[in-house]
């Protein structure tokens, strides 16, 4: 015991109180719950045949999917500490690991993703199609694409909602970290990222309709991502004395002005207002703004997240882990 007291002390490394999880981590959280609304509503816009009313999001929305991924796999590559061992990843598979987990969902997006992507390659960008009509593979491939459209459609949703909800999920596993330790998490990752591939669409949209449509959408995203964030406030103060003392972190401590004003109120509340205001046919030239305050709110979400958790802990480490302390007690 005497060991552990001052080796926890003296390597600076271990040291509980550090940040080791830093933005990087929060962008690809961020981008992979984009990636996952992208899948979902590409496919589910598919099935509820609406290349009329949202050709965006039925014929070119999917090919954001791995380009999104790619830059949050990128920024995950960049957080590890050894980078030539990232393919010990997919050397084995631990049921019982969301990161295992996660890790192979992983794989399996772009596959199903570039399916999406060929479905609809020639209505939605012809140009592109060109290449792979020029032999006689490439046309059997698109045509087949084409031809399994709906069946692409209905395996990419439950990939996408696996993606989604794996990185709440990821971080409520760790029990060690109270602010994390609660199955909110899970589904209000999930939301989020429905929320910003919403918010993502009615940003680059061009027909007013496919707009409004998705700005209907994220309305009602929000309000359940709201009510989600209430249980999870509910959840922590109903329960131990460390969740609520971790809970105390934005709730007047040194968070509680990013995550109420930022996250809450400029990436919740404030384009909810805005949404509204737009559905209701009031002419604003900022209502474009509200989906950008979606996206910022939704880093927001992930970056507070992680910071939050890592400080939050079930033992007092200065106290009780002090060489001082344990130096007096010799004495």
């Amino acid at each position: 015991m005497e060991e552990l007291l001052v080796t926890a002390r003296s390597n600076a490394l271990i040291d509980p109180g550090l940040h080791i999880w830093t933005w990087e981590v929060a962008m690809y959280l961020f981008l992979g719950g984009m990636t996952a609304g992208i899948m979902v509503f590409a496919a589910a816009m598919t099935l509820l045949n609406k290349d009329e009313e949202a050709p965006l999001a039925t014929t070119q929305l999917a090919l954001l999917g791995p380009v999104v991924l790619s830059l949050g796999m990128t920024t995950l590559f960049l957080d590890l500490e050894h980078k030539l061992f990232v393919y010990r990843f997919y050397t084995a598979f631990m049921p019982l690991s969301p990161m295992s987990w996660g890790s192979w969902v992983l794989v399996f997006i772009y596959p199903v993703s570039l399916l999406q992507i060929l479905s609809t390659l020639r209505n939605g960008y012809p140009r592109l199609a060109v290449y792979p009509d020029r032999s006689a593979l490439g046309r059997r491939v698109l045509d087949w694409c084409e031809s399994n459209r709906r069946s692409i459609a209905m395996a990419a949703i439950p990939f996408g909602v696996a993606l989604g909800i794996y990185t709440g999920i990821l971080l409520s596993a760790f029990s060690a970290r109270p602010f994390w330790n609660t199955g909110i998490l899970g589904p209000l990752f999930l939301v989020s990222g429905l929320s910003t591939a919403a918010a993502l669409v009615a940003l680059a949209a061009r027909r007013h309709g496919e707009r409004l449509m998705f700005t209907r959408i994220d309305l009602v995203l929000i309000l359940v991502e709201l009510a989600l964030v209430a249980l999870f406030l509910i959840n922590l103060s109903t329960g131990s004395g460390v969740q609520i003392e971790a809970l105390e972190s934005i709730m007047g401590g040194p968070y509680t002005l990013l995550f109420w004003g930022l996250f809450i109120g400029a990436g919740l509340l404030v384009p909810l207002l805005l949404e509204v205001l737009e559905l209701r046919g009031v002419s604003m030239k900022v209502v474009l703004l509200a989906p950008v305050l979606v996206l910022l709110g939704g880093y927001l979400l992930r970056q507070v997240m992680l910071d939050v958790g890592q400080e939050s802990t079930w033992t007092q480490y200065p106290s009780q882990y002090n060489a001082e302390l344990l130096d007096r007690l010799h004495r």
